[in-house]
């Protein structure tokens, strides 16, 4: 399958502090770095846009431990666990979209208070090519938030990767997100113009 006019690659958090030695680490949460790459050069190069969401907390976030959330203090705005990881090759184009802004509001969805869903209708597209961190969390709620928006969406096998906080939750995520209607091909498949599944 060959991405077209009316796609749109969209990487999901690929922050440092959801990376190995990060403060919310997925394990081997790294590997999804090589296949993202590769597909943001394949996007690039056909001039088709991309998206690139982050986590951009304030320190006080409702998500955190401190303020009664579930998970210790990450993706602080402007911090250096908020970064993109440094093997990431977000190209200059890339229009990136913070989430989570807000002290009282949290947001797993790339949707959720941000204006990806305009930006994308602007665009032309019509189907979304999702990659990203984590399968059973920002990638479930962005794939779950596009589908019900009328999008087209293609998750990336091999660039998608799950926290697993409990066993099982990334095989779970999947099998939600082909029960809404999303499709699935590897990098692989997506370059050589295979069909999804």
């Amino acid at each position: 399958m060959t991405p077209g006019q009316a796609d749109a690659l969209v990487v999901v958090d690929v922050q440092r502090d959801f990376l190995p030695g990060g403060s919310l680490a997925v394990a081997q949460g790294d590997r999804v770095i090589g296949p993202i790459n590769r597909l943001l050069e394949h996007f690039a190069a056909r001039g088709l846009p991309l998206f690139a969401s982050r986590d951009w907390h304030p320190p006080d976030h409702c998500s955190f431990r401190e303020r009664g959330g579930p998970w210790p203090v990450h993706c602080v705005a402007g911090s250096a666990g908020a970064a993109f990881s440094e093997g990431l090759r977000l190209p200059a184009q890339a229009c990136v979209v913070s989430k989570a802004t807000r002290p009282e509001s949290d947001s797993y969805s790339a949707f959720g208070g941000t204006d990806l869903g305009h930006r994308l209708r602007e665009a032309g597209v019509t189907r979304l090519f999702v990659t990203g961190l984590a399968t059973d969390y920002c990638v479930l709620h962005t794939v779950t938030d596009a589908l019900a928006a009328g999008f087209a969406v293609v998750v990336v096998r091999d660039a998608v990767a799950a926290v697993d906080a409990q066993p099982g939750d990334g095989d779970r995520a999947i099998e939600r997100m082909r029960g809404l209607g999303a499709h699935f091909a590897d990098t692989a498949e997506i370059l050589a113009g295979a069909a999804v599944q």
